[in-house]
């Protein structure tokens, strides 16, 4: 195990870089690991949105009740800048610089792989860089309100395919909601 940049991370991934240990990194709950989720842009704008608050804002309670662990890039952090006031706020409240992953060499030969392949066109770099950095981090999940570039069947496929040619595991992509409504996770 080693330290860096504030996160545990495992090894070197078999050559590829520092992993986090598939999203379980960060603590423990009742004996468990608490997962991590990477927040991108569209997760943490969601907070003040009028048709993605009610998700939005029960999975940051989720958070606060310790059944997560919330991570995001050096990617959102430059989306954010010209965001309202407020979601630049929140994203400092929610995300300490250990939370915060950066790109990488291998991260944006991996985005650019998605873009060579038609996965997204290529005006979506910074969406593809999120897929990349939540992929070679090693967490499990990517959560987005991002039905277009994200969280959507055909473009799921696709990136997954990519990170198995290229030696990594899938990652889901995943809307709030598939947390919200998990039984695991009814705190009433």
């Amino acid at each position: 195990m080693a330290w860096m940049g504030g996160l545990l991370t495992e090894g070197n991934g078999g050559g590829r870089g520092n992993r986090l240990d598939r999203g379980r990194r960060g603590g423990q709950r009742g004996g468990m690991p608490i997962p991590t989720l990477y927040l991108d842009t569209s997760a943490i704008g969601g907070y003040f949105d009028a048709e993605w608050m009610r998700g939005t804002r029960e999975l940051w309670r989720l958070m606060e009740l310790g059944i997560y662990r919330f991570v995001t890039s050096t990617v959102t952090l430059e989306e954010i800048i010209p965001a309202p006031e407020r979601v630049r706020e929140l994203f400092d409240a929610s995300f300490p610089a250990e939370a915060i992953l950066p790109a990488t060499d291998e991260t944006d030969r991996l985005a650019l792989a998605y873009l060579r392949q038609g996965i997204l066109p290529e005006k979506c770099l910074a969406d593809a860089q999120h897929v990349a950095i939540c992929t070679v981090a090693g967490l499990e999940y990517l959560v987005s309100w991002n039905f277009k570039h994200l969280v959507n069947a055909e473009r799921k496929k696709g990136f997954n395919g990519i990170n198995l040619l290229h030696g990594y595991r899938n990652v889901s992509i995943v809307s709030p909601w598939e947390f919200i409504y998990d039984d695991r996770n009814q705190t009433t």
